[in-house]
């Protein structure tokens, strides 16, 4: 269910544009595994179809009414309860989550860099279950380069499912259905932070590791949807 909150949860993360250019501040180097990244998957998407033929609409039938337009399916979505953990079962991803907001200068809070350190929820963003997009960040590595809780995130195929454990006691289930490669300097925040239809599911790490300054010039970014 969803009232005026979450409405107000998605204006609020759109316009923290600037400060989210998220994980800035990745932790250490990269490990020689993230070097090697696979390049990147390509979206679940598909070109549009070809235009059909246009045909000349016919009227109906004395007595027989015209065909009634197909209703849209209710996407399902849940009552707000903050999430307490994460598993990625397809990848062996298990973590505790950490609440995160912003700093005094409008920049976005990450997860410490520490081997072990636990992905985060941005708290502005709707919970995980709520119409809108949820965020939660992790590192790709730690300080000294050992993998971080987001380290196989690029493993994520469509129909992995990730679980999201909340306060309540319920487990919101999303299903992945896109993942891609942005530049931290030209991050498409409308469309990752947009308001959706549903309830939806952003996981965000860094990639697109430099070794001239040893930091990461890019953000992964996984999209998934509310199955229950």
């Amino acid at each position: 269910m969803m009232g005026s909150t979450t409405g107000r949860r998605g204006s609020r993360l759109a316009s923290a544009a600037a400060a989210l250019l998220l994980l800035a501040g990745c932790a250490g180097t990269a490990s020689a595994q993230t070097e090697a990244a696979a390049a990147p998957s390509p979206a679940v998407s598909s070109a549009p179809p070809a235009a059909a033929a246009q045909k000349t609409p016919q009227a109906s039938a004395p007595g027989n009414p015209a065909p009634e337009s197909p209703v849209p399916a209710r996407l399902p979505v849940m009552d707000a309860s903050a999430p307490v953990a994460l598993s990625i079962p397809s990848i062996g991803a298990r973590s505790e989550l950490l609440r995160l907001g912003l700093r005094n200068d409008g920049s976005l809070q990450v997860p410490p860099g520490d081997p072990g350190a636990p992905a985060g929820w941005y708290r502005h963003s709707p919970t995980p279950g709520e119409r809108g997009p949820a965020v939660l960040l992790g590192h790709v590595n730690s300080f000294g380069g050992a993998p971080g809780v987001f380290a196989r995130l690029r493993e994520l195929r469509a129909g992995d499912t990730v679980d999201v454990a909340r306060a309540d006691g319920t487990t919101a289930v999303f299903t992945v259905y896109r993942a891609e490669q942005y530049p931290k300097n030209a991050f498409p925040t409308q469309a990752v932070y947009g308001n959706t239809q549903g309830a939806e599911l952003r996981l965000i790490t860094c990639d697109g590791y430099n070794p001239a300054t040893g930091g990461f010039d890019d953000n992964y970014v996984v999209y998934a949807k509310l199955l229950t």
